[in-house]
């Protein structure tokens, strides 16, 4: 299993090169998928989460991941039930808001490459001890933000954090100007009220802030 989560490692590494942002889309209408892919495009995004929370969420990752541009990951992944339905719908990664047996047991077994969500030293070494070195931060700014991410740093040298929950377009550059901030995830880029309201120049607006 170890050496699964060590491919995975190198996968993420691979997805996230150039791209340190992470667009997390909640989607109620499975229309928005083609506005959001050509804003995505014209923007350079290709790789970004869409989680778990509405009835379409798996149609839409099964929609946006037949374009070869994109790599879809799913979020708010919790059970092996969950991961095989994302895996049969085409995502390439999930993302968790925590962490367990199951859940690390089920992407282990099916080689699916995860970001574990983590909050806690005792979480991130648990993590750790199986070989996943890139951890969702989460709730980023509830949990002391710039700060803790600072003094997390000494004892998990090796972690790349991706902190979500308060990120916001004044906050993100000082994330990502940590050196243990892989990249930085959240709904801000692409907020759910937007999407809701098909204000896509809005969103197209906040994404060119953003890049």
């Amino acid at each position: 299993m170890r050496e699964n989560v060590l491919k995975i490692n190198k996968v993420f590494q691979q997805y996230f090169l150039t791209q340190k942002i992470l667009p997390i889309l909640t989607i109620e209408e499975l229309d928005s998928c083609n506005y959001l892919s050509d804003i995505f495009l014209e923007n350079g995004i290709k790789v970004f989460e869409i989680t778990l929370r509405t009835k379409v969420a798996l149609e839409a990752i099964n929609v946006m991941s037949k374009n070869k541009n994109f790599i879809v990951g799913v979020g708010t992944l919790m059970t092996d039930h969950n991961i095989q339905n994302a895996i049969n719908v085409g995502a390439k990664f999930g993302i968790s808001p925590g962490i367990s047996e199951e859940l690390f047991e089920g992407c282990e077994k099916s080689n699916f490459p995860l970001i574990p969500g983590v909050s806690t030293p005792t979480e991130i070494m648990v993590s750790y001890s199986r070989g996943y070195k890139v951890l969702k931060f989460f709730p980023a700014t509830v949990l002391g933000g710039i700060e803790m991410l600072k003094a997390l740093e000494g004892p998990f040298p090796d972690c790349g954090f991706f902190p979500t929950g308060g990120i916001n377009q004044n906050n993100f550059k000082t994330y990502l100007s940590l050196s243990n901030v892989y990249g930085v995830a959240g709904s801000w880029m692409v907020p759910k009220d937007l999407i809701d309201q098909k204000n896509w120049k809005k969103i197209s607006e906040i994404i060119k802030k953003v890049v």
